[in-house]
C-alpha cells in the first residue's frame, strides 16, 4: 500500500517547509525533552538546523548560473534591488521604533524588525517560476537566476546593520554568504556538480524545517496567528506595489513584479541563523520564525490570485513569448 505523503505535503502552500516546522513545534510542546532523551543522531536531527542549512545553501548556490543574458540580468537585478530595498526601508523605519527586541504585549506581541525584514527580503522562487510559466515570459522566469541571491541571511544581516541595529562583524557577514558562493563556483565550474548538488537541496527542506520547529513554543504560534496573517498581507501589499511599478518602468507588464511579492519558505530559517550570529536577536528569533512561516503560507495563497488578476488586465501582446534564453534557476523552497 502506498500513501501519497509527498503529494499531500505539496498541496499545502509551502508544505515541505511549513508542515514539518509545525510538526516539530507540536512535538516540542508535548515532549520537550525528546532530543535529550534519545541523544546521538536522533538528538542531532531535532537540534541540528544550522548544519543542515549550511549544506542546503551550498546545494542551492550550485544551481545559480553565472551566464545569465544581459536582459535577464537586468530584469532580475531590478526586482532583486527593489525587493531588498523595500525590506531595507522597512528595517530602518521599524528599527528606530522597535530596536532588536520584539513587541512584548498587546495585539502586536512578537512582532519585530527581524520578522519584518526576513519576511520581505526573500522571494518564493518555486511560486515565482510556476506563475511565470503560466502568465509570464521566458525572460521573466530566467530573472530568478539573479533574484535567488536573496537566499540566506546575508542581506538580512546587511539590512539590520543599515537600520542602525546591532551590527555583525565582517567575518560573520562573509560566513553567511560563503556556502552559497561555494555552491555557485562548484556549479559553474562543473555542470555535473550542478546537477548533483542542486538536486539535493529540496531533500533537506523538511529536515531543517523540523529542527527549526522543535525550537518553537506552540502557545506562541497560536498567539501569532492573526499577526502572521497580517504580516503576509503586508508583504504582498508593500512589496507588490513597488515591484509592479519597477517591472513596468523597466519594460515589463507588471506581472513578474507582482509574482515576486511573496515570502520564501527558507526565510523562516533566517531568524534562527541571525540569533546564532548575534545574541541581541535571540529574544526576537522564536516569534519571528513563526511570523515568517505564517507569511510564507499567506503570500503563497494571495500572490497567485493577484498575479492572475494583473495578467488578465495587461495588454494581450504583453504575454507573448520572449526569445531570451532561460538559465538554469536555483532550486527553491516551495
Amino acid at each position: 500500500m502506498q500513501i501519497p505523503i509527498k503529494r499531500s505535503l505539496e498541496r499545502v502552500p509551502g508544505g515541505l517547509m511549513v508542515v514539518p516546522l509545525f510538526l516539530g513545534a507540536i512535538l516540542h510542546t508535548l515532549f520537550p525533552n525528546t532530543a535529550t532523551f534519545f541523544g546521538s543522531f536522533t538528538g542531532a536531527l531535532f537540534n541540528g538546523a544550522l548544519p543542515i542549512l549550511a549544506v542546503f545553501f551550498v546545494c542551492m548556490g550550485a544551481g545559480i548560473d553565472f551566464r545569465a543574458t544581459p536582459a535577464i540580468a537586468r530584469k532580475g537585478g531590478v526586482l532583486l534591488a527593489v525587493k531588498v530595498g523595500v525590506a531595507a526601508i522597512m528595517g530602518v523605519v521599524f528599527g528606530h521604533l522597535l530596536g532588536e527586541a520584539p513587541v512584548v504585549g498587546g495585539a502586536f506581541a512578537g512582532l519585530s524588525t527581524l520578522a519584518i525584514v526576513a519576511a520581505m527580503n526573500d522571494t518564493n522562487g518555486g511560486l515565482y517560476l510556476a506563475l511565470m510559466g503560466q502568465f509570464g515570459r521566458p525572460k521573466d522566469a530566467g530573472a530568478y537566476a539573479i533574484m535567488s541571491l536573496e537566499s540566506g541571511p546575508f542581506l538580512t544581516m546587511v539590512t539590520l546593520g543599515l537600520a542602525g541595529l546591532s551590527a555583525f562583524p565582517w567575518p560573520t557577514l562573509v560566513g553567511s554568504i560563503l556556502p552559497l558562493l561555494i555552491g555557485m563556483i562548484l556549479g559553474n565550474l562543473d555542470r555535473d556538480m550542478r546537477a548533483f548538488l542542486s538536486g539535493a537541496a529540496p531533500v533537506m527542506i523538511p529536515f531543517f524545517a523540523f529542527a527549526l520547529g522543535f525550537g518553537l513554543d506552540l502557545a506562541k504560534i497560536w498567539q501569532a496567528g492573526l499577526l502572521g496573517i497580517g504580516l503576509g498581507v503586508a508583504v504582498v501589499a508593500v512589496t507588490g506595489v513597488a515591484l509592479f511599478v519597477a517591472d513596468r518602468l523597466t519594460g515589463g507588464n507588471g506581472v513578474a513584479g507582482v509574482a515576486a511579492a511573496s515570502t520564501a519558505g527558507n526565510a523562516a530559517a533566517v531568524p534562527a541563523i541571525i540569533a546564532a550570529a548575534n545574541p541581541a536577536y535571540k529574544e526576537a528569533a522564536g516569534p519571528a520564525t513563526v511570523l515568517v512561516a505564517a507569511s510564507v503560507v499567506v503570500t503563497a495563497l494571495l500572490v497567485p490570485l493577484l498575479t492572475a488578476f494583473v495578467a488578465a488586465r495587461v495588454r494581450p501582446d504583453a504575454a507573448e513569448a520572449d526569445p531570451a534564453p532561460v538559465p538554469n534557476p536555483a532550486p527553491t523552497v516551495p
